[in-house]
């Protein structure tokens, strides 16, 4: 598989004969972005194909010297973000139902990953029901701290790409990262002592 750098040196080269292996590249990606941000399998498919579209309409655009110097993994990312903004912006902010399972581009449910078989199953549930709890409190972030915590700690966009993917500088973006965390944290505690409370009631 190719490097971002060598895939952007094949892209100026030979857009046409390139671009399917950068959607190959990248596709899984940049649905994933957006499926966090937007929390609705469905519309992080149309956001992914759109950006996609785009990013092609774009690098075809460009001289060879600029598709040369591009930074695929944050350049696409703004894509998606941009478009996944855009898409809140006409639905008035209201983030889209989110599956509770793991989905494919098509939306499918992906099967769990093979399990230790020393883990039993009520730590698969518990696992499963934590990482969905966590999916959903990531799409009630306020957009200025989901897009920083998604492309950190879901994409793993390192702080100098996350700084170019939202045109922001490196310290804002840091900052943005631990409010964003900051907040997760009190929602998931508050959400936990909310279950706690209705348990015992």
């Amino acid at each position: 598989m190719d490097t971002d750098d060598a895939l952007a040196l094949r892209l100026a080269h030979d857009l046409d004969g390139t671009f399917e292996a950068l959607v190959l590249a990248h596709q899984d990606r940049l649905y994933t972005i957006a499926h966090r941000f937007l929390g609705n399998g469905h519309d992080a498919e149309e956001v992914t194909q759109d950006a996609l579209v785009r990013a092609y309409g774009a690098i075809a655009g460009y001289d060879g010297d600029r598709i040369r110097a591009l930074q695929l993994r944050p350049w696409l990312a703004t894509i998606v973000l941009n478009l996944c903004r855009n898409r809140l912006a006409r639905s008035h902010g209201a983030p889209g139902a989110l599956s509770l399972d793991r989905e494919s581009p098509d939306g499918a449910t992906l099967p769990e990953p093979a399990a230790d078989p020393a883990t039993s199953p009520a730590a698969v549930v518990d696992r499963r029901e934590a990482r969905r709890r966590w999916a959903a409190l990531v799409v009630q972030l306020p957009p200025a701290y989901r897009a920083p915590v998604v492309l950190r700690h879901v994409d793993g966009l390192s702080y100098p790409e996350l700084a170019i993917a939202l045109d922001r500088p490196e310290g804002t973006v840091k900052a943005q990262v631990h409010r964003g965390l900051a907040l997760l944290r009190t929602a998931f505690e508050a959400s936990e002592r909310l279950e706690r409370e209705e348990m015992t009631a």
